[in-house]
């Protein structure tokens, strides 16, 4: 890998994770956001998420990014590294997932 390449990367993922890192009031994430993100090895991974910390996806009564108000949220969506969802240690025997989940979903 040159060190053009890697700068470019560096770059990249750099402008990902502080994509990924804005507050509650953020707005959803842009398609370009997320598409940056999966490219850089990243996936969306269901029900990891702490309160407020999901990337997006959390159900009816949410408006997107950083709106899940439980948390482990099986509809709310949180990227992390590739290959590494379903195999993340939850508390309770929880397990990520490629697809939304049914449980801890606030009445």
């Amino acid at each position: 890998m040159s060190t053009k390449t890697f700068v470019g990367a560096a770059y990249l993922a750099s402008a990902v994770t502080a994509a990924l890192a804005t507050g509650a009031a953020a707005a959803p994430l842009s398609e370009a956001e997320v598409k940056a993100a999966m490219d850089a090895g990243m996936e969306k991974c269901y029900g990891v998420a702490l309160a407020g910390q999901n990337d997006c996806a959390a159900g009816p009564g949410t408006t997107c990014q950083g709106t899940s108000t439980v948390d482990y949220q099986g509809n709310a969506w949180k990227f992390v590294a590739g290959g590494t969802c379903e195999t993340m240690e939850l508390p309770g025997d929880r397990m990520g997932s490629p697809e939304a989940l049914d449980r801890d979903i606030p009445s």
